[in-house]
C-alpha cells in the first residue's frame, strides 16, 4: 500500500498566503525526505482553500525539481476550467518534469462559486468537462499532418500542428477520474488508469459506513479494470495507485491525544467553510448555479467517518487493514486540512513522522 500527502491547506486572510507557501514547500519536502510516495494538489480558486491551488501544475513544477524521485498528482483538477490546450500542455511539460511520474485527477469541479469566476455555470459542468477530456485525447493523438483539431464547444480553438512538447512516454500521463459516476469508472478501467474511490454518495455527502461505499465502488472499478484484457503489469500499476482520500489525518501518540486535537482541527476547519458560505450563496443565486448536494458540518460523527482517519498509529493501522484487504492501493491523507497556523503545521509534521514511523512500515 502506498502513501501520499494532500497539500489541502487554508489561509484566513491575504496576509497569511505567503507564509502559507513557505509552510506548504516545507511540508512537502519533509514528506520527502520521510519516504512518501506522492504528492497531490486540488485544483480551486477564490475561497482561500488553498491559495496555490490556483495554480497548483506550476506549484508542482516548482517542488518536482526539488523532489526528483517524488510522485505528483491532483485531487483533482476541475476540468471545465481548463482550456483543453492549455490542459495538455501543461500536463505534458510536468509528464517530463516528473519523468513520467504524474497522476491528473480529473473532475467536473464541486462549488459554483469558482464556476462562476470562469464563466461557466455549474449546471454545465459535467457536459463541459466530457467535452474538454475529448478535445484533449483528439489533441494528444495529433500528429503534426493531420487534420487540424476543431474545437468546438465551451471552449473554442483550431490546431493546425501539434502539441509540444510531446508526452513523456509513448502515452500521455495517467488520468484518474473519480469511479463515483458509472461512465467515469469505464473510463479509468479501459484506458487502465488508477481512479479515485469515494467514500460518499450524493446528495447526502458523508454517513458512518465509508467501508460499504468503497467497497461498492472499488468492486465496480476492479471488475471492469480486468475484463478490459489490459497486460498483467497495466493491472497491478493501475490497482498500485487506485486511492482512497481523507480530508483530514491527524495522528498522535494515543487516541485521547489524537481526538482531543482532530476536534480543534476541525473547529478552525469549519470556522473557515462557515467564512465562505455567505460567497457560496451569492454564486447560487440563480438555478443554473445551485448545488445538488450538500456537506454537513465537520464535527459531526457523519463527516468525521468519511473524511477523517485520526488515532493513535496503531489505531490507524487498523482502521487501514480494511481497506488494504478491499485492494485500495494508495491511502491519500489530507494532512494540512485547515488554516495553516504555525501550531497547525506543527501538528501536520507530527502527522508526517508518526506515520512514517509506524503506519507506512506496517504495509510495506
Amino acid at each position: 500500500m502506498r502513501f501520499s500527502v494532500f497539500l489541502n491547506a487554508r489561509t484566513m486572510s491575504a496576509d497569511a498566503d505567503k507564509q502559507l507557501i513557505v509552510d506548504l514547500e516545507q511540508h512537502a519536502l519533509l514528506a520527502g525526505k520521510l519516504g512518501f510516495d506522492a504528492i497531490f494538489m486540488p485544483d480551486h480558486h477564490f475561497n482561500g482553500y488553498m491559495p496555490v491551488a490556483s495554480d497548483s501544475y506550476m506549484f508542482a513544477s516548482y517542488l518536482a525539481a526539488k523532489l526528483p524521485d517524488m510522485h505528483f498528482g491532483f485531487s483533482v483538477t476541475s476540468v471545465p476550467l481548463h482550456h483543453p490546450v492549455r490542459f495538455v500542455e501543461r500536463i505534458n511539460i510536468l509528464d517530463h518534469l516528473t519523468r513520467g511520474k504524474l497522476l491528473v485527477g480529473i473532475g467536473s469541479g464541486t462549488t459554483p462559486e469558482e464556476m462562476i469566476g470562469f464563466g461557466v455555470n455549474y449546471k454545465d459542468a459535467g457536459r463541459i468537462a466530457e467535452e474538454n477530456l475529448e478535445a484533449a485525447e483528439a489533441l494528444w493523438a495529433k500528429q503534426i499532418d493531420d487534420a487540424p483539431v476543431e474545437l468546438t464547444g465551451f471552449h473554442q480553438g483550431r490546431v493546425l500542428q501539434r502539441i509540444a512538447p510531446t508526452s513523456y512516454g509513448p502515452k500521455h500521463a495517467r488520468l484518474m477520474p473519480v469511479a463515483l459516476k458509472e461512465s467515469s469508472a469505464t473510463r479509468a478501467a479501459v484506458n487502465g488508469w488508477p481512479t479515485f474511490i469515494p467514500a460518499f454518495t450524493p446528495p447526502k455527502i458523508g454517513g458512518t459506513d465509508p467501508l460499504s461505499h468503497v467497497t461498492k465502488h472499488f468492486g465496480n472499478y476492479h471488475r471492469q479494470l480486468l475484463a478490459a484484457g489490459h497486460s498483467d503489469a497495466t493491472v497491478a500499476d493501475a490497482l498500485s495507485w487506485t486511492t482512497h482520500s481523507y480530508q483530514c489525518v491527524h495522528l498522535a501518540p494515543t487516541d485521547e491525544q489524537a481526538h482531543r486535537e482532530v476536534q480543534e482541527i476541525l473547529t478552525d476547519y469549519q470556522e473557515a467553510i462557515d467564512r465562505e458560505a455567505a460567497f457560496n450563496a451569492k454564486a447560487e443565486a440563480d438555478d443554473a448555479n445551485k448545488k445538488t448536494d450538500r456537506t454537513g458540518h465537520a464535527l459531526t460523527e457523519d463527516w468525521m467517518a468519511t473524511w477523517c482517519l485520526y488515532g493513535s498509529p496503531e489505531t490507524v493501522i487498523n482502521k487501514l487493514r480494511a481497506y488494504q484487504d478491499i485492494g485500495i492501493g494508495n491511502i491519500l491523507c489530507g494532512t494540512t486540512t485547515g488554516p495553516l497556523t504555525a501550531k497547525r503545521l506543527a501538528y501536520a509534521n507530527q502527522t508526517l513522522e508518526l506515520l512514517a514511523k509506524h503506519v507506512v512500515p506496517a504495509f510495506k
